[in-house]
């Protein structure tokens, strides 16, 4: 028998989230096991931890869904990985055989598994991973681990939701609501694609790390402010591109509103129905003729055009990194997240 490994892991939704030490999982057929040495603590684990994902229905569950490390072990089957290979992998991991699979939208695979929702996630020592040579993807040796695991969720979705659903160009302007993770990510991907770039947030600490990401402005989301005249104000009749990174009635609207005539919006930010079904102004979407386009994820057989611009350093996803933590400070920040000011992301190395 495997000595356990150690592990963050909760009991029920909502409940106290602890270091403890599990078993340590074996790589089932076509799949593998992943030594985790850097993981992102993201809102979507805090979206998981208060019971907003059905698919979470065993306990204990270990969550963490952005992930970097080296392959620890090869389940049968698997054709392209080795002990050893350093890894990433999308946060949608899809099933490699459907027809979405096979257009290259495993982002959208009917038969997903997600590491930290479906099954154990990478708060751990180890995780495994499914159909792996449809899923891993190589990191680059000049990548490191804490940006590569940062690419996995936060700065692969904002990619795709600029690149490939907004299609940003160079000289759209482009409004970003919430300047935590995807936001910034966000940020940095439009500013280097020639946009004007404008971040809103509540948090003072945010927007000056927005700034550093590449926004030419931003606009403080006070209570009582106008947000949405202020945007207009800096973009003078709105922006081509607005993006909700948060996920609230509230940030949502603010992005619609902030657009201009024939503007496309792009949700980002998760917008459960935990407290009754969010409400979206249709009304402006109509009359303005916006676009909206949902964005969830990105396949892995988009991540080279991606991790080539990190590679050469027009991208740099590590410098959006706030700090890496070891378990215990995991433990207490992930039930905090929903409500703690955010500059940056933290990254938990669970080797810590």
């Amino acid at each position: 028998m495997s000595r356990p490994m150690r592990a963050l892991a909760f009991d029920r939704f909502g409940g106290l989230v602890s270091v403890r030490e599990l078993p340590r999982p074996a790589a089932p057929d076509g799949g593998v096991v992943v030594q985790v040495h850097a993981t992102g603590l993201c809102l979507s684990d805090w979206h998981a931890w208060a019971g907003h994902d059905p698919d979470i229905t065993a306990f204990p569950h270990v969550p963490g869904h952005e992930l970097a490390g080296t392959v620890a072990a090869v389940g049968a089957g698997v054709g392209r990985w080795r002990v050893g290979d350093r890894v990433t992998a999308p946060f949608v991991c899809g099933c490699g055989r459907c027809t979405w699979c096979r257009d290259g939208d495993a982002q959208v695979c009917p038969d997903q598994t997600q590491p930290g929702f479906t099954h154990h996630g990478s708060y751990a020592e180890e995780v495994v991973l499914h159909a792996a040579d449809h899923n891993l993807v190589a990191v680059p040796d000049g990548v490191t681990s804490v940006a590569a695991a940062s690419l996995g969720c936060r700065f692969a979705t904002a990619y795709r939701a600029v690149v490939h659903r907004a299609r940003v160009r160079a000289g759209e302007r482009v409004v970003v609501v919430g300047a935590g993770g995807v936001g910034l990510s966000a940020v940095m991907v439009a500013a280097a694609r020639g946009a004007q770039v404008v971040a809103v947030d509540r948090n003072p600490r945010a927007l000056e790390a927005a700034r550093r990401a590449g926004a030419e402005h931003t606009v403080l989301a006070d209570p009582g402010t106008d947000v949405v005249a202020g945007v207009h104000e800096v973009l003078d009749g709105g922006a081509h591109v607005a993006l909700d990174a948060v996920g609230t009635e509230t940030t949502c609207a603010t992005a619609v509103h902030s657009l201009r005539r024939r503007g496309r919006h792009v949700q980002v930010g998760l917008l459960p129905a935990a407290a009754g079904h969010p409400r979206v102004p249709m009304d402006r979407v109509i009359a303005f003729e916006l676009d909206v386009l949902g964005s969830h994820g990105m396949a892995a057989a988009d991540y080279p055009e991606m991790l080539a611009l990190v590679a050469d350093g027009t991208l740099r996803p590590q410098d959006l990194v706030g700090q890496v933590v070891g378990m215990d400070v995991a433990a207490d920040l992930l039930p905090a997240l929903r409500d703690a000011p955010r500059a940056g992301m933290s990254v938990l190395d669970p080797r810590r």
